[in-house]
């Protein structure tokens, strides 16, 4: 979605436009009705989990984060 607003406006409302554009909203910001800047969202890069060195890991399996359904039920113990 876009919305253009007046130079003014995007003055006066700054911190509330970047927090609409931090979701995805772009926002043109116009002066006398002409466009002249655009404020849109930064796309987050995906953050590359690195071994730390400690007990000698050196690689992390693509699944670490995934649900093991047997240690979960191992954790909820048995009926």
């Amino acid at each position: 979605m876009t919305r253009t607003v007046n130079l003014y406006h995007a003055k006066t409302h700054l911190s509330a436009l970047v927090d609409a554009a931090e979701p995805g909203e772009e926002i043109t910001i116009a002066k006398n009705g002409v466009a002249k800047a655009r404020l849109a969202p930064i796309p987050k890069a995906p953050r590359a989990r690195q071994p730390s060195g400690a007990m000698k890991i050196t690689c992390i399996v693509d699944d670490v984060d995934e649900t093991d359904e047997r240690t979960a039920r191992d954790f909820e113990g048995s009926d």
